[in-house]
């Protein structure tokens, strides 16, 4: 099933996500829904408020534009190490359309998580591959790419 997009300025994207204690059929059934949306969309990444859900998963694709499907889930993921070297993207946002936000952030990652059997996983990100886990993590935590905007200065 093709689950809606939520775009801003919904509350659930401002929302704290809560742990996924479930490892059940129906996580299962949202993850797939969840890929369906962001193929559909077209992007490259989708957290579960993105559909109407406050709970803490993800799931990415970075690669299935270019012919290569690598598609990944991440339940409960943190982010455990970030480089000091930062790099720079152009951010798109599937539920701020038509919109994109330079955002600078670690150029990579060190990332923990559980699959949906719930078993622990782990793994680095670099390039445009972290950039995206990190939007995607942000999405868990209530915050957007829109936030990383540099405020003007007052007065």
């Amino acid at each position: 099933m093709i689950r809606n997009i939520v775009k801003h300025p919904d509350t659930v994207l401002r929302q704290i996500c809560e742990r996924v204690v479930n490892f059940d059929d129906m996580l299962t059934a949202l993850a797939s829904d969840m890929f369906e949306a962001m193929y559909d969309a077209p992007g490259r990444g989708l957290a579960a408020p993105q559909v109407g859900i406050p709970l803490r998963i993800f799931v990415m694709d970075t690669t299935w534009k270019e012919g290569t499907c690598t598609p990944m889930t991440f339940v409960n993921p943190e982010i455990i190490e970030a480089s000091e070297i930062q790099q720079s993207f152009d951010e798109g946002c599937l539920s701020i359309p038509g919109e994109l936000t330079w955002v600078t952030r670690p150029a990579q990652i060190r990332m923990r998580w559980q699959d949906l059997k719930g078993v622990a996983q782990s793994g680095d990100f670099t390039g445009f591959a972290a950039a995206c886990v990190q939007h995607e993590f942000d999405h868990l935590n209530g915050v957007l790419c829109i936030d990383y905007r540099e405020k003007p200065n007052a007065g």
